[in-house]
């Protein structure tokens, strides 16, 4: 048997530790990792069911794989495989694992293997549910790495599937936190990004004397000069909250602040649970304590209903926010989700054209984000070299590159003076040696 695996993950970072938790399984048991394109013995798609576009690369990637490598097993996992479960197998795939049993996954597929009969692994997730141990010791990127410490969501958001194929809230208690955090520090990675499928909600499963501060405190370890968050609502950026971060080891100034709409009626509609006066108190709680924190979030334009004046309101709070960067998506019509058959559906055409405004409102944001920084000094992590520049980022995020010059190397962070910013970031100079 040729035991060698390649993977291929779809969506979100929560996925990508997911894989990475798979494959350090199969190295464990004596497999060796290959690129995707390559040939495998076992080819493992991640895949990805928040929009239209996710289901349509995932199985677009599902029949390659049965094309090219029809002697290989093929396993499907992730949220699409939660969704279909036995309705994958007739891509051909071996085995169907969907968000749970991700430890398992060894062991279940050489049980395809050793049977030659195809298997779905996929159990509904019952409120009952716990958080299931994964951990990784490495990742493909050398100098952060992303952490899974929160599972699931319980907002019921109208749009949303991801409830009903990630499952109830799930949190990782503060000590394997810690021990993870520890051997990834270990390891040699500098930074490390909290993830969850709601991270807001880390905790609410453990009792009342934890939360998120809690998650994240345990992730400041020696060795980690980093820490970066990743999605929050608004609603856990409280004063209290964000006084509180200030004393975080190595927290980065970079919030990615989930807003989906600016206007107050489309949030009702979405059953958001915040409004606007809320965000704005959000955004003004973290730039109290950091004036300069750099605020992402994502767009969802095109939503049941949404009129001109509702989508005139998103772009003003984009450009009243000044966000460093946006990332938009068009409302994409999830089966089995209310808002799916809400009157007032925008039609393909309509959508385009608001998210193409939308991108570039928030590319005109960025720019004046970014000219900020010109001429001030900013620490950089030094990730990858090519092409006689060493590329990186500030804790604001802010893509940087610097030119090589000796002494530099992968996972140095130095003081960089920002110039020249354009379409990929901004140009630096060093000014003083790495401060590794």
């Amino acid at each position: 048997m040729d035991r060698s695996v390649a993977f291929f993950t779809l969506g979100c970072k929560v996925n990508q530790y997911d894989s990475q938790a798979m494959l350090e399984r199969f190295r464990s048991a004596g497999y060796r990792a290959v690129p995707f394109d390559g040939d495998a013995g076992i080819y493992v798609i991640n895949t990805c069911t928040v929009t239209g576009v996710g289901d349509k690369k995932s199985l677009q990637l599902a029949r390659r794989v049965r094309r090219e490598h029809p002697d290989s097993l093929l396993i499907l996992c992730g949220c699409l495989a939660q969704r279909k479960a036995e309705a994958l197998l007739e891509t051909g795939a071996g085995l169907i694992l969907g968000t749970q049993r991700r430890m398992e996954v060894v062991e279940l597929a050489e049980r395809v293997l050793a049977t030659g009969k195809p298997l779905c692994a996929v159990e509904p997730l019952g409120e009952s549910l716990r958080y299931e141990p994964m951990t990784i010791r490495s990742q493909e990127e050398h100098t952060r790495a992303v952490m899974k410490i929160q599972e699931g969501c319980g907002n019921r958001c109208t749009y949303c599937i991801i409830p009903s194929v990630r499952g109830p809230i799930r949190s990782r208690r503060p000590e394997d936190i810690t021990a993870e955090a520890l051997a990834l520090a270990q390891a040699g990675f500098p930074e490390l990004v909290l993830t969850g499928i709601h991270l807001t909600s880390y905790g609410r499963d453990l009792g009342d004397s934890i939360s998120l501060l809690d998650g994240i405190r345990a992730a400041a370890v020696p060795g980690i000069r980093r820490i970066r968050l990743g999605s929050l609502e608004p609603t856990v950026a409280t004063a209290a909250f964000a006084e509180a971060l200030r004393d975080v080891p190595g927290l980065c100034p970079q919030f990615h602040l989930a807003l989906q709409s600016g206007s107050d009626s489309v949030l009702r509609r979405m059953a958001r649970r915040y409004n606007m006066r809320m965000y704005r108190d959000a955004v003004a709680n973290i730039r109290s304590v950091w004036p300069d924190a750099a605020l992402t979030t994502d767009i969802l334009t095109g939503f049941p209903g949404e009129t001109e004046a509702e989508f005139r309101e998103t772009c003003d709070v984009i450009r009243e926010v000044g966000f460093a960067r946006i990332h938009v998506f068009p409302y994409s019509p999830r089966e089995g989700t209310p808002a799916a058959v809400m009157p007032g559906q925008l039609t393909r055409t309509e959508k385009e054209a608001r998210v193409r405004e939308l991108i570039a409102v928030g590319e005109e944001t960025a720019r004046r984000w970014e000219q900020r920084w010109i001429g001030r000094t900013a620490e950089v992590l030094l990730e990858v070299c090519r092409d006689g520049f060493w590329h990186g980022y500030t804790p604001e995020y802010i893509p940087v590159r610097v030119p090589d010059a000796p002494g530099l190397s992968q996972g140095a962070i130095i003081p960089v003076c920002l110039r020249d910013p354009d379409a990929d970031g901004m140009t630096g100079i060093p000014e003083t040696g790495p401060n590794t």
